[in-house]
């Protein structure tokens, strides 16, 4: 063995230690502000609990997959990371940490009707994120691909999950586990107005949606007092003859929000489709066909969007292209907390796995914006994970207490201290 490590790369001998070590050190904050705001306590009051005493407490499964999402696991079977880790982080907040094997009995004993509580723990959680008088409410699907037993097929001809979410500024304030094959636009009107009752009352709401929300009944509810709305419309008979009746001369250059000139020339006009109580603005952006044929119509692509905004055709074209940042939460939630792929092979332990990772997403929102400095407010979980929780840590046992020893620079070590005040203050 001696000669054989001779020949390795660097000139190191590998020991295991039996001391109290961690890689996840900052952790104890995210630990900290989920005290501090009684989530626990609100798992458990929402959940079934055990049937006898010597069970896990609902707490405890919600607590280890939050805690192995944060940490960059992407599966069941990342939980074994925790429980390796476990007596160091025991002492950090992390009271257990259930095997895969039972956390997936569990998740389908809850199923359904636990996905539906942690979505109200959900939004209760972030209810102090909303500021401003006027909040911008973006409703948008996103696919999941599982190779499942029970999976659908998405209109991308994959099996998986298409869940519908709702973001205000990045923040999640609904959600709802469908089917592949369920149309992103079935339902979306119940879906908004229930993202809108987990919103402060007296906002006033813009709702922006893709395609998907343009339907007669969801414009009739955003032009109501109170609301407006942004959505990009069908290119359907109706609109392409509006488009058609446009005279050359409203065709005006349309530049970017800097004021860059762009290929692309902006008109608008009024329009009403079958089922609308009133007209509302049709803008219409377009630009050369690189491959027109004969017919006349086809010389220019289209882009058109409904809305009752009040701005300018290109500042309401601006905002609605802000819709885009949904693509990057939804990346945020798959990529970033494992939501990409799902664990069970049934709809409903599926659509709970999905709610907590969804809850540890807002916790990550919160944090960003309660606890930590305004410069992490853009930053994304991994991020978080690079910069905060992958610390090293030893945990020393001190008179009657323990000290977690974190190897950090100065301004590391500012920041946990400062974000943990901060997290007992929420507390008081």
């Amino acid at each position: 063995m001696e000669a054989s490590l001779a020949q390795l790369i660097l000139p190191i001998k590998l020991e295991r230690s039996s001391e109290r070590l961690t890689s996840l050190g900052g952790l104890v904050v995210l630990e900290e502000l989920a005290r501090a705001v009684g989530l626990w306590e609100e798992v458990d009051r929402a959940l079934e609990g055990p049937k006898s005493g010597r069970g896990y407490q609902p707490h405890e499964f919600v607590q280890a997959l939050v805690w192995m999402q944060h940490a960059g696991g992407r599966r069941l079977e990342d939980l074994r990371e925790l429980r390796a880790e476990h007596e160091v982080l025991g002492a950090l907040g992390l009271e257990a940490v259930p095997d895969a094997g039972t956390v997936g009995d569990w998740l389908r004993r809850q199923g359904g009707a636990g996905a539906e509580a942690i979505q109200q723990i959900s939004r209760k959680l972030v209810a102090p994120c909303f500021e401003g008088e006027e909040v911008i409410l973006d409703v948008d699907a996103t696919e999941i691909e599982a190779e499942k037993q029970d999976a659908q097929w998405t209109y991308h001809h994959v099996q998986g999950y298409m869940p519908l979410v709702g973001y205000v500024d990045g923040v999640c304030v609904g959600h709802e586990f469908r089917e592949g094959n369920q149309s992103p636009g079935a339902g979306i009107l119940a879906f908004a107005q229930s993202c809108e009752a987990a919103l402060p009352a007296g906002k006033r709401v813009y709702f922006r949606s893709d395609s998907a929300a343009y339907q007669a009944a969801v414009i009739n509810h955003y032009s109501q007092p109170g609301r407006t709305f942004s959505i990009t419309a069908d290119l359907d008979a109706a609109v392409k003859r509006e488009i058609g009746n446009l005279p050359e001369t409203a065709w005006q250059p349309y530049r970017t929000p800097e004021g860059i000139a762009t290929d692309r020339e902006i008109a608008a006009t009024v329009h009403s489709m079958n089922g609308t109580e009133q007209a509302f603005r049709l803008i219409v952006l377009r630009w050369p066909n690189p491959q027109p044929n004969l017919f006349e119509a086809d010389r220019y692509g289209y882009h058109a969007v409904a809305a009752n905004r009040e701005e300018p055709a290109s500042a309401v074209i601006w905002k609605h292209n802000g819709r885009g940042n949904s693509e990057n939460w939804h990346k945020e939630l798959k990529s970033g907390l494992g939501m990409e792929q799902m664990p069970c092979g049934q709809f409903e332990a599926n659509a709970l796995y999905f709610a907590i990772g969804v809850l540890a997403y807002n916790l990550a929102q919160l944090l960003k914006r309660q606890v930590l400095p305004a410069s992490y407010r853009t930053a994304t979980v991994t991020t978080l994970r690079w910069k905060l929780y992958r610390l090293a840590g030893k945990l020393v046992r001190h008179a009657r207490g323990w000290r977690l020893q974190i190897k950090a620079d100065l301004e590391k070590w500012r920041l946990l201290q400062s974000a943990r005040v901060c997290c007992a203050t929420l507390r008081t």
